[in-house]
């Protein structure tokens, strides 16, 4: 079985009704992704309530657990529910007296619905106020109390987030080790040790329990101990007893009878991981592979197991581990969800993540999206993606995208420049995308619509919209009819050719209104909800930049990076190309050029691709940064040399920046 549905009311961060949490969960595994305090841990911890842990430490409710509504008093009640589907026959002879039983294209289907309540100041006659805690099956809770046999069973395997991995897998008394293996069938297995015939010729056969009666009967006759124990007896003992009533000590590895005697055994056990080729090396400490040692050992316990909900529940599992080192525990996981138990069930894996490196392994079906306390499940059918769209993504949603995943507001581009300057100019008109919480997603030439489209629910009645402001930033790639002959597509003075024998599109091929509908066409292939496309007002960005305000920081940057390699080299200082940039823009400048034809002479070099547009994007940020000698604009002057597509894109993902907040201009 598995749990398909959670629901939480008047717990932290999730209120009563609609403003609680209903989370869908599928088989296998699950990965809760989302910015800090977006009700991640909230959700775990639910969980562990309802279910309770193995690792036998309690998790008690208090008075911050219960729900505190922006206006109004603190709730009272904290409403838990989860269900379980896929019920195999041993589940459903274990709950049966607690099952549902639903109707499912005309059958009856066993489901189990545990319900978990918390009512805060009870208080029985003449005695204190307390938490009552109640655990009811039933749809609506008016099934029978489970006992503490069925929530046993319910147990499920949790590992915390800044785990102390080494502790737990050390010897001691109730270390989890110790929990682990005497759970397992192999630590059961194996025939006893019979004193009279002695240990049998393969010691590997012996039980656990049989290598403590083997280990005692060696130390009985340990000539060593055999004498401090005689002596112990004698010297000692022997003064202090009453008359008929002896006292003897004896030496052993443990007491204790049976299953108790096991764990004693076992308690006397660690593990340690070490490098096979390395047999001299000491044991490795490091916290990320005491980690993997720990998280192993726990899914060796789920998979080897014959009964109980095979669930395990992790924070953070890339805490203390190496990008490379994520991406195969998460190929691990993925593989251990898949395989199938002696009783026919399948592990299912609940975990948390900050890591894009882990969001970008998983597979978008598997990802729930969580944001200002509701959850947005990413899989196929709750989003505007089709198929298509997710056998793209699952190729190209690199960890560099899936930033996208903890940001408050995402920018999405379709190239390197717009990565690199799009910063600055937040920055410089105030509007400071760190300080916003926004990420920047470069999709290349194309995905544009596939990434915006993560952010648009199918059913955005029934799921609510993310709150997540996206923008897409587009070209128009519509050329201004001068541009042809500038950039010697054509000849000066000559007509264009038709518009099916070229790739590129002028001005002119747009007669009337139609300009505006190939804008809105763009547009239109990732709007709606809460994203929004921006399109150039011109051509493209650096034409854009050109053609609003910013021709003679653009026509510096284009030849500074035509010059690169030799400015990299020592061939050319960065001060001897811009004295000479400074003398060709003079030129250009006291030409009678229209502005279209002086924008697109400073773009020709990019446009012809006789330099490289990230490289110029690079050296135009610095020189918007930096500023010239005693010019400054404020960010509201900022805004009227900038494209309005670009300011509105930014405006649009971030708020206004605190007053007085400024920025350096040349």
């Amino acid at each position: 079985m598995f749990i398909a549905e959670l629901r939480i009311e008047n717990f932290r961060i999730f209120g009563e009704g609609d403003k609680g949490l209903l989370l869908k969960l599928t088989p296998g595994l699950t990965a809760l992704v989302g910015e800090n305090d977006s009700g991640k841990t909230a959700i775990i911890d639910a969980l562990r309530l309802v279910l309770g842990t193995r690792d036998q430490e309690a998790y008690r409710v208090d008075d911050a657990d219960f729900h505190q509504p922006a206006e109004g008093e603190r709730r009272q009640e904290i409403r838990i529910t989860s269900k379980f589907e896929e019920l195999t026959l041993a589940d459903t002879a274990a709950f049966a007296e607690y099952l549902t039983y639903e109707d499912r294209e005309g059958e009856k289907h066993p489901v189990l619905y545990v319900n978990w309540k918390a009512v805060a100041n009870a208080r029985a006659a003449g005695q204190r106020r307390y938490t009552l805690i109640e655990v009811r099956s039933g749809k609506k809770a008016d099934g029978p109390q489970l006992d503490q046999a069925a929530r046993l069973l319910l147990c499920t395997t949790y590992l915390r987030p800044l785990r102390d991995a080494e502790r737990a897998m050390s010897a001691g008394r109730g270390s989890r080790l110790s929990q682990i293996l005497q759970h397992t069938r192999e630590a059961q297995e194996g025939t006893d040790f019979d004193p009279n015939t002695g240990p049998p010729d393969d010691l590997s056969t012996l039980s656990v329990l049989g290598i403590g009666d083997f280990a005692n009967a060696l130390l009985r006759d340990h000539p060593g101990l055999r004498g401090a124990r005689d002596r112990l007896n004698t010297d000692y003992l022997s003064n202090l007893a009453f008359a008929g009533k002896g006292l003897e000590g004896q030496i052993s590895v443990s007491g204790g009878e049976g299953d108790l005697r096991r764990r004693q055994l076992l308690e006397k056990l660690e593990l340690e991981l070490r490098d096979p080729d390395a047999q001299n090396m000491p044991p490795n400490r490091g916290l990320g592979s005491n980690n993997l040692l720990f998280m192993t050992c726990e899914l060796l316990l789920l998979g080897s197991e014959e009964d109980g909900f095979p669930l395990l529940i992790i924070e953070e599992p890339e805490a203390h581990l190496h990008p490379q080192r994520q991406l195969r525990l998460i190929q691990f996981l993925q593989q251990q969800v898949s395989a199938e138990r002696a009783d026919g069930q399948s592990i299912q894996v609940l975990l948390t993540t900050h890591s894009p490196n882990l969001a970008s392994a998983i597979k978008l079906d598997n990802l729930v999206l969580l944001q200002r306390g509701k959850a947005y499940p990413l899989a196929l059918g709750r989003t505007m993606l089709d198929a298509g769209d997710y056998a793209f993504l699952e190729r190209f949603l690199d960890v560099t995208k899936a930033n996208l995943f903890f940001a408050r507001g995402v920018l999405i581009v379709e190239g390197d420049a717009e990565n690199i300057l799009l910063p600055t100019i937040a920055r410089l008109i105030g509007r400071d995308l760190t300080e916003n919480g926004v990420s920047i997603v470069n999709v290349g030439t194309v995905g544009l619509r596939r990434y915006a489209r993560i952010y648009q629910r199918k059913d955005a009645a029934a799921d609510g919209t993310i709150d997540v402001p996206v923008a897409c930033v587009a070209d128009l790639d519509v050329m201004p009819d001068c541009a042809p002959a500038i950039l010697g597509k054509v000849s000066a003075g000559q007509p264009l050719p038709a518009a099916n024998q070229r790739r590129w599109r002028a001005l002119s091929d747009f007669p009337n209104n139609t300009l505006a509908t190939r804008r809105e066409d763009i547009r239109a292939r990732a709007a709606g909800q809460k994203v929004e496309t921006f399109v150039s007002d011109k051509w493209t960005l650096e034409y854009d930049l050109a053609r609003c305000g910013l021709a003679k920081e653009m026509w510096l940057a284009v030849q500074l990076a035509q010059d690169d390699d030799k400015i990299t080299k020592g061939s050319r200082s960065r001060f001897g190309v811009t004295r000479d940039a400074l003398k060709s823009w003079e030129a250009l400048a006291e030409q009678n050029y229209s502005d279209d034809e002086r924008a697109t002479h400073v773009y020709a070099t990019l446009a012809n691709e006789d330099a490289s547009k990230p490289i110029t994007a690079q050296y135009l940020a610095r020189l918007l940064e930096l500023g010239g000698k005693g010019r400054v604009r404020t960010p509201e002057q900022w805004r009227t040399v900038l494209p309005p597509y670009l300011v509105a894109a930014i405006d649009y993902v971030t708020v206004p920046a605190a007053p007085g907040d400024g920025g350096a201009a040349p």
